[in-house]
């Protein structure tokens, strides 16, 4: 067998990720590894104020950078517009966004508002929905699909809390979203990161237990690196990946595969 070096390359790959928040986001990691690879990329931050943050980031290396906030009507379907009057196609997608109202968040979820519950879904989970079909168009040689997950999504995790249900809804539609663009080449994943300290889940009550215990409970004892969440976004959008779709995938220092 020869190997084909180039498979684990993103040279020429054109890409869309969402949800750049600061210099420690699991979207900025990606941007950052996937664009030392080769890969051109347009990004997306949730809004003005974010931009203040987030274009210091971008700027330097030439990332172009948009503004989208999915709960507001033609965000999205701007922000894919102009990725694609960019670069003309997508090679891949990355999903790297969820939100739920703090007061659903931090209370029990038999507690949880009906809004609260429905916001918190359409944000983290129908948008990858959404996303998808306006991208798949746009992805004439196939390519990959991303969302982010957590464990809770398979187990309940203390403080977790509404998000969890929302996770394992995520999962679920990661893979009928498989099933229903494998034909097109299109390959689509959950990405299962360990606990990490981003702006997203600071909002989570607990999380430095939530963290402490992670770093208990794995095989590794420690928890997992923004690089290495990147370095497994990265492969995933390689065609060295091209037999894989439809998984949820771990990189949480085994974390997972604990009682």
């Amino acid at each position: 067998m020869t190997l084909n070096t180039s498979t684990f390359s993103l040279a020429g790959k054109k890409g869309l990720i969402l949800g750049v928040a600061n210099e420690s986001s699991i979207a900025w990691g990606c941007t950052q590894l996937m664009h030392q690879l080769g890969a051109e990329l347009v990004v997306s931050c949730l809004n003005d104020k974010a931009r203040r943050f987030v274009e210091p980031l971008t700027q330097p290396i030439g990332v172009e950078l948009v503004t989208c906030n999915v709960e507001e009507e033609g965000e999205l379907e701007a922000a894919v517009q102009h990725a694609i009057a960019r670069m003309g196609q997508l090679d891949f997608v990355i999903h790297s966004i969820a939100w739920a109202p703090l007061a659903d968040l931090h209370g029990n979820v038999i507690d949880s508002s009906s809004d609260g519950f429905s916001r918190a879904m359409a944000v983290s989970c129908h948008s990858f929905a959404r996303l998808a079909k306006l991208c798949a168009p746009h992805m004439p040689n196939g390519g990959s699909m991303l969302s982010m997950t957590y464990l809770g999504a398979d187990e309940a995790v203390p403080h977790y809390g509404l998000m969890g249900p929302v996770k394992a809804a995520l999962e679920s539609l990661t893979r009928y979203m498989a099933m229903e663009l494998g034909e097109q080449g299109i390959r689509v994943h959950a990405v299962s990161p360990g606990p990490i300290l981003t702006r997203a889940s600071s909002g989570i009550a607990s999380f430095d237990d939530l963290m402490a215990n992670a770093v208990a409970k794995s095989p590794l004892k420690r928890l997992v690196t923004l690089t290495e969440i990147a370095n497994l976004c990265a492969f995933l959008c390689t065609d060295a990946s091209s037999g894989m779709t439809g998984q949820t995938i771990y990189v949480d220092a085994g974390c997972h595969a604990m009682a």
